[in-house]
């Protein structure tokens, strides 16, 4: 097990070096600016566009736009809100959110243009359907040299969708308030292959019953954890000023330990984007199912995934840990145990229950984005007429998730996120200004 840590610390170090940073917050950064910020003016419309104002039911796709954003929203907002932002600041301390924060504000031009794209450069699989993604973005727009590009994300996509995480997590989190007994692996292989009988259930029931699940659980979960977390800022307001204020100062002094600032920006970017998605191009697969023949409106209705999920709800979790100070010496705390406790501390057992009920329905939602995800990767590379027996290979990984260690499914899935976003974000680039052309020409149309 040590050496497994030992080759996945070296996976992710070599993934998410400087060029990688660069290219996901610069490509984002030149994005916002190239389109004279026209994704950030026109929000409000984006909210009408998700609320419903121009679904279009008789257009090609799979999702109407809300159901889209919510399978989007499905594989983000879940124990990445909660462990993945532990795990921030465990690693690189209050400095490293902030540059979550940044990862997000540029993820949002970030996301309109790849899903503007998703929607413009549909292609059909091996059994003739309609499917969106990097992978067919490149196939079906991009010269032929670069499809070696879309197989590289298909085969990083096998993994980085894979359930490891949330399914590591969620064992970490029922295991800290439930004595097991016995052997703990014997253990948690008995808990992911409950979890994997759960998930079963719904991923056998395909698309469609995934996007209703995610509709009907994610606004209600999402509400109630803001709800604990507003709370626990409420009863101690006089100290969130500090807060804000120690996390901003240390991105850009922080301390020595977690690399300088190279490191904590590594880290808040990396962290940022395992939250947020934006640049990977899973949100792409999700959003490239929706019904609709305009472009732009997907890809504006895509644009509110980094608000809800990175500038909202991770921040909510940033300030709820910090408040506790138990980051400082976590000891052998790490990822949602570490957010668990600081609930507890402030809440007490029955806020520690809900927090477990709202992790356990948010992680399954996650778990149920990801095998759409890694379907679509699978079906792409070997053929969608076989990509019904993925679904066991993703089951199976859920009962290895909750059997290994927080730093080897982290690492893993990390690494392979980090290498997803390479083809994304070069096609994203080459075509910017076909989906800045598209944009023009939609408001001239509808001039908001």
């Amino acid at each position: 097990m040590e050496q497994l840590e030992q080759l996945s610390i070296q996976f992710v170090n070599a993934v998410w070096g400087t060029p990688l940073v660069v290219l996901l917050l610069g490509g984002g950064l030149f994005f916002a600016i190239y389109s004279r910020l026209l994704p950030y003016r026109h929000f409000g419309h984006a909210v009408g566009i998700m609320l419903g104002k121009h679904d279009t039911p008789d257009q090609p796709g799979e999702l109407s736009h809300a159901q889209a954003l919510a399978a989007a929203l499905s594989g983000t907002m879940g124990l990445g809100n909660m462990a993945g932002v532990a795990l921030a600041i465990v690693a690189g301390g209050p400095g490293a959110v902030f540059w979550m924060w940044m990862s997000a504000l540029v993820g949002i031009a970030t996301k309109f243009f790849t899903c503007t794209l998703g929607i413009m450069y549909r292609g059909k699989d091996s059994l003739g359907q309609l499917q969106g993604g990097p992978q067919y973005v490149i196939r079906e727009a991009l010269p032929r040299a670069f499809y070696p590009l879309a197989i590289v994300f298909s085969l990083a996509g096998l993994i980085g969708t894979l359930p490891m995480f949330q399914a590591n997590q969620l064992t970490a989190m029922i295991r800290e308030n439930i004595d097991i007994g016995g052997d703990p692996l014997l253990g948690n292989f008995m808990i992911g292959l409950a979890m994997a009988t759960i998930v079963g259930l719904v991923v056998f029931g395909g698309l469609q019953r995934v996007a209703k699940v995610a509709v009907a659980l994610l606004p209600l979960m999402v509400a109630i954890y803001l709800g604990m977390t507003l709370i626990m800022i409420g009863s101690n307001l006089e100290k969130v000023p500090g807060i804000l204020a120690s996390i901003v100062h240390n991105a850009f002094s922080p301390d020595a330990a977690v690399g300088g600032f190279l490191g904590v920006v590594l880290i808040g970017v990396s962290r940022g984007v395992f939250s947020n998605e934006a640049g990977l191009g899973t949100e792409v697969m999700a959003h490239g199912a929706a019904k609709t023949n305009e472009p732009v409106r997907e890809g504006l209705v895509a644009m509110l995934g980094p608000v809800a999920d990175t500038l909202i709800v991770c921040t909510c979790t940033a300030i709820v840990i910090l408040l506790a100070g138990t980051w400082e010496n976590p000891g052998d705390l790490s990822g949602v145990v570490l957010t668990a406790n600081a609930f507890k501390a402030q809440l007490g057992t029955p806020g520690l229950i809900l927090l477990s009920i709202v992790a356990l329905i948010l992680s399954s939602t996650t778990m149920f984005a990801g095998w759409y995800y890694g379907a679509k990767c699978f079906g792409f590379l070997f053929g969608a007429q076989i990509q019904h027996h993925y679904k066991w290979y993703f089951l199976a990984t859920i009962v290895f998730g909750a059997c290994v260690s927080i730093d080897v499914v982290f690492n893993l899935i990390s690494g392979s996120y980090g290498i997803m976003a390479i083809p994304t974000m070069v096609s994203t680039l080459y075509l910017a200004a076909r989906v800045k052309a598209a944009a023009n020409e939609y408001f001239h149309r509808h001039p908001y």
